[in-house]
C-alpha cells in the first residue's frame, strides 16, 4: 500500500477532524489520534502548533501534497497581489486534480491525483498527466473517451456526498468541466474547518 493511500486513512485522525466529510472516515468511530497514546488527554497546542496543524490539514485535504511543493505554492501566493491566504486557496483550487475532484469525476482527491497521473484527462484537447497543472479560467477539462466508463468515474458522478461548487461548470453527459472563476475562500465547500490565514502565519513567522 502506498504512503498516499495510507495517509488517506490517517490524516483525519491525526488532525482530529473529518476533513472530507466522508461517511467512512475513521474519526467517525474513533475521535482520537492514532497510536498507542492517542486516547490520552490532548495537550493545549502552542501558537506554532496551531499553525502547523492548519498547514498539515490543508496539505492533507488536497491529497497530502509534499512539503516542497506546498511551500512553492505558498511562495507563489505571497508574490501575487491581494490577500495571501485567499491567493493560496485560489492556487490550490486551480490545480487540475482539484478540479477533477470538484467536478465529481472521481470520489476522492487521492483518486483524482492518480486518475490524472494515469493519463485519463485532457485539458483543452491535450492529454495532461500532471496533477499540479495550474488551470486558467475557461480551460476545458475532459475525461478521455476510453476512460468515461471506468467504475471510478461512474462512482464519482453518482456520489451523493458532495455538491459541485458554482465556480466549476460541469457537463456530466460530455464529462467535461471548466473553471468559471478562481474562487474566494468562502466559496470553497470544505467539509471541515480550514484556516489558510494560520498557514500564512506559519510560513511568514
Amino acid at each position: 500500500m502506498s504512503n498516499r493511500i495510507q495517509a488517506k486513512y490517517k490524516i483525519d485522525r491525526r488532525v482530529g477532524e473529518n476533513i472530507w466529510g466522508r461517511p467512512k472516515s475513521p474519526i467517525n468511530k474513533r475521535d482520537y489520534k492514532p497510536g498507542m497514546h492517542g486516547q490520552r488527554r490532548a495537550q493545549k497546542l502552542s501558537d506554532f502548533g496551531v499553525q502547523l496543524m492548519a498547514k498539515q490539514k490543508l496539505k492533507g485535504y488536497y491529497g497530502n501534497i509534499n512539503e516542497t511543493q506546498f511551500r512553492r505554492i505558498y511562495k507563489t501566493a505571497a508574490g501575487l497581489k491581494g490577500n495571501t491566504a485567499e491567493n493560496l486557496i485560489g492556487l490550490l483550487e486551480c490545480r487540475l486534480d482539484a478540479l477533477v475532484y470538484r467536478a465529481k469525476f472521481v470520489p476522492t482527491v487521492f483518486a483524482a491525483r492518480q486518475f490524472v497521473n494515469h493519463g485519463h484527462v485532457m485539458v483543452n484537447g491535450v492529454k495532461t498527466n500532471i496533477p499540479s497543472y495550474r488551470l486558467k479560467v475557461g480551460d476545458v477539462v475532459e475525461i478521455r473517451e476510453k476512460s468515461k466508463n471506468m467504475a471510478l468515474v461512474l462512482e464519482g458522478l453518482q456520489s451523493p456526498e458532495r455538491d459541485i461548487p458554482e465556480y466549476v461548470d460541469v457537463d456530466p453527459k460530455k464529462m467535461t468541466a471548466s473553471l468559471v472563476r478562481v474562487p474566494e475562500f468562502a466559496e470553497v465547500p470544505y467539509a471541515g474547518t480550514m484556516e489558510p490565514n494560520l498557514v500564512v502565519e506559519f510560513y511568514s513567522s
